[in-house]
């Protein structure tokens, strides 16, 4: 044997010495493959993670019920349920009545009462019977400023920004408007201005879907201070029962918006 196959023979065996102690799992000197063991909760996790895979689902394609589409799983065909008998959603229970209505607690029995054992009776409680007399509500100069804000936006047009009944569309050609400071509508109850806000007088719509119960109140209750100033500023010797006069304006040319 040459000294160079001896040398190489020599550096293969210090070679597989080598592997044979890094890696157990060889084959050294002909010995068997040597098994790496698995541990089960590795196999539960790779189970359950292709498991997962399988059965992902991507957001648009999720199982749900159209609005108005039949099924049959209820009974009745139909995918939308309704409520419950008797059911309020939350904060639409409205169990203020005078808050919510503008009526007393017992109107239909004070109508019936005061008819029957007062049929002479007159003035405004006669008029107006069902509606509520004082404001179901502290009212604060918050209140009052929310009610200007509010007034201007949806009353002024029609009923002017002093109540006069002379707000821009009547002097457009609109039929005149309410006046506040006749008699009648100064000795009218906070109910009756809450129910005409809500249902409508006259030709006046119902301002109800625009204006939620709060914010009628407030501009009842600005009405109010509009009564009093009115008042307050009168001039000498003006009669109580006449209304004043509208503010002067000046007619435009032509019609239309200037």
């Amino acid at each position: 044997m040459t000294l160079g196959k001896v040398l190489r023979n020599t550096r293969d065996e210090r070679l597989n010495k080598g592997r044979a102690a890094t890696s157990p799992s060889l084959s050294v000197a002909g010995s068997p493959r040597r098994r790496v063991p698995v541990s089960p909760r590795l196999l539960l996790a790779a189970f359950c993670l292709l498991f997962a895979v399988g059965c992902r689902q991507d957001m648009q394609d999720q199982p749900r019920m159209k609005p108005f589409r039949s099924t049959t799983f209820f009974s009745d065909g139909l995918s939308s349920r309704p409520p419950v008998t008797g059911t309020v959603p939350r904060g639409f229970l409205r169990a203020d009545k005078a808050f919510y209505t503008g009526k007393k607690e017992t109107a239909a029995a004070a109508s019936g009462t005061t008819a029957a054992t007062n049929p002479a009776a007159s003035g405004q409680q006669a008029t107006y019977p069902d509606d509520i007399e004082e404001f179901p509500l502290t009212i604060t100069k918050e209140t009052v400023a929310r009610g200007r804000e509010r007034y201007e936006i949806f009353c002024s047009v029609c009923h002017g920004p002093t109540g006069n009944g002379d707000g821009m569309i009547v002097r457009r050609g609109f039929r005149r408007a309410a006046s506040f400071h006749t008699d009648a509508l100064r000795q009218a109850p906070v109910g009756h201005y809450f129910d005409a806000i809500t249902n409508g007088w006259g030709a006046m719509p119902s301002y109800a879907p625009q204006i939620p119960p709060g914010d009628r109140w407030a501009i009842i209750a600005y009405i109010r201070a509009l009564q009093v100033s009115n008042q307050n500023v009168q001039a000498p010797g003006e009669q109580s029962g006449s209304a004043p006069t509208a503010t002067p304006v000046a007619t435009p040319a032509g019609g239309g918006h200037q």
